[in-house]
């Protein structure tokens, strides 16, 4: 009989942990588990995506972080699916799990928490996972630099801690067809940086734009992929900077292997990451990558090897770092060529699937 596996996300819109769930949710042996994806937030994008693929979704249609009707929602969900494993993803998800399965009859010993980012801009987050860690069998961080976080500053035991990284298709990313660049508003002979991921202040997108402004070359263009909250701010901080004719923001793509392979070079500043699959993917295409020196994008870049690393909030210092690689063609193949074997190397999402698959089982057996 499979293992029947429950997880549950705060909400299935997309972005980096959404989208992890759904390949892990999708690449898991359908003959050994039986995986259900459950979310406190009404239904997102990766909801229809998971129910495309065959895994059966649910959603607690939370309206806010205190909506008493979700719990009630999610306690009977518990309770009707009666999963061997509860997986709990981010920090809402992950107190849910811990606070609500007890009295559903599910063990600590059957609960996973799992956080993906070096939180700083929440310290009770921090606290309160702390707390709660003794509610369940382990939590899983996804990079060095989070499990390290997560003892220092959530004071959780190492003997807690388990790290699993995170994967990429590395064939997918590799071998992809170029979309063509008219389609995005971008002349063939321009140089093209891209971003991809989730709209968000702690993504640096505004010392992006301001890095691409004090460049001041007419043949340097923005692309922007993903949606969020923060696109109306993006988008103004783009005129305001006069790169409105320069700046390209496409919202939501599924074909991010195409737009990887028809960009010169990408560009990742953000403030605070766990092991964005963003970068992972850029590193699979074999692109050279401008990163900030953060927790996550430095476990993935080693400067000056498999891409460039700038500090953080300094956009001179980006735009430097961009131009070199723009006037230096030899030095950004060979550093787009390393970071393409680095993550064939290490983070072959095969691996990571295996991983968890372990994970699942040792605590079925206990």
């Amino acid at each position: 009989m499979a293992t029947r596996v429950l997880m549950l996300i705060t909400d299935l819109k997309t972005g980096g942990v959404p989208l992890h769930v759904y390949r892990l949710a999708t690449s898991l042996d359908g003959a050994e588990f039986d995986v259900r994806v459950a979310c406190l937030a009404p239904p997102g994008e990766v909801s229809d995506s998971l129910d495309r693929a065959g895994v059966p979704t649910f959603a607690c249609d939370a309206r806010g972080p205190w909506d008493v009707r979700a719990l009630w929602r999610m306690a009977r969900l518990i309770r009707s699916q009666r999963p061997d494993v509860l997986h709990a993803f981010l920090f809402h998800a992950n107190t849910v799990a811990c606070t609500l399965s007890p009295a559903c009859g599910l063990p600590p010993d059957r609960i996973i928490n799992e956080i993906q980012t070096v939180e700083i801009e929440r310290p009770w987050h921090l606290r309160l996972g702390g707390m709660t860690c003794r509610l369940c069998r382990c939590v899983v961080g996804n990079s060095p630099a989070v499990v390290e976080h997560l003892r220092q500053a959530a004071h959780i035991p190492e003997s807690r801690l388990v790290m699993i990284p995170g994967g990429v298709d590395v064939d997918r990313f590799a071998h992809a067809t170029p979309v063509d660049r008219a389609s995005l508003g971008v002349p063939p002979d321009a140089r093209l940086l891209l971003w991809t991921g989730r709209l968000d202040p702690v993504k640096g997108l505004d010392e992006l734009i301001e890095a691409v402004a004090l460049m001041d070359d007419p043949q340097v263009f923005l692309v922007l992929a993903g949606q969020g909250a923060y696109e109306s701010a993006v988008r103004g901080r783009a005129v305001r900077a006069g790169l409105a004719d320069r700046v390209r923001l496409l919202g939501r793509r599924d074909d991010v292997p195409n737009l990887l392979a028809a960009a010169d070079l990408f560009v990742f500043p953000s403030r605070t990451e766990g092991l964005p699959n963003a970068l992972l993917e850029a590193m699979a295409a074999r692109l050279p990558i401008v990163t900030t020196d953060v927790p996550g994008c430095r476990d993935l870049v080693a400067d000056g090897q498999t891409g460039l690393i700038a500090p953080v909030d300094q956009p001179a210092e980006l735009a430097r770092r961009i131009r070199r690689l723009i006037d230096d063609a030899d030095l950004a193949a060979r550093l787009g060529q390393a970071a393409g074997q680095h993550a064939a190397d290490r983070y072959s999402f095969d691996v990571t699937v295996a991983r968890y698959a372990a994970l699942y089982r040792g605590l079925v057996r206990r």
